[in-house]
């Protein structure tokens, strides 16, 4: 038997365009819709809940167990959100969804989950019993809420910048503000 009829019918000389450098699952994957400061603060919010959630289950036993348990249902749900939020934004699901809509639920989940992730780091540092997987969750609980709470900063300071480049206002001498006649 010669060696090409053994090879050739799983053989592909010319791979097609679905191949390559982006191929797979990279295909699908592409972080550019975000600016990189966003990207940047989104995947530390994800690390930080992860780091916040994983040394919170470390915990063997507990004296005042319900900030224990609050802080694990807030950082597993952060984390579960900041992933979708990243997956919403990192994949085609983006494409065929409202723009607006996501950006506007990000903006609203955003705040929410830094407002509950401080609460939460508050509360589970004031009953905790010192140990070091403890301690290390609420460093990073802590961590983690400044980090939504300052994305939502800057997402709200874009927002407003958006709505004042988009409804000019007029002066006029004695300081009042009226609308624009086409507005």
């Amino acid at each position: 038997m010669e060696n090409g009829a053994v090879y050739r019918p799983t053989t592909e000389e010319a791979p097609g365009p679905a191949r390559g450098a982006r191929s797979g699952l990279s295909a699908y994957f592409s972080p550019g819709r975000l600016p990189w400061q966003q990207r940047a603060l989104k995947g530390l919010q994800l690390l930080l809940s992860l780091l916040a959630f994983v040394c919170e289950e470390v915990v063997s036993q507990c004296t005042m167990c319900g900030g224990l348990y609050f802080f694990e249902f807030v950082s597993c749900s952060a984390f579960l959100l900041s992933l979708l939020i990243l997956i919403v934004y990192c994949t085609p699901v983006y494409d065929h969804v409202d723009a607006e809509k996501v950006k506007s639920s990000d903006f609203y989940i955003t705040l929410g989950t830094g407002i509950v992730f401080l609460l939460a780091s508050i509360i589970f540092a004031t009953t905790h019993d010192r140990t070091s997987a403890e301690l290390a969750a609420v460093v990073f609980g802590f961590l983690a809420s400044i980090m939504f709470l300052v994305d939502f900063s800057i997402m709200a300071y874009a927002k407003r910048q958006k709505d004042q480049l988009r409804k000019p206002e007029v002066t006029t001498r004695a300081g009042t503000l009226t609308e624009p006649l086409n507005g």
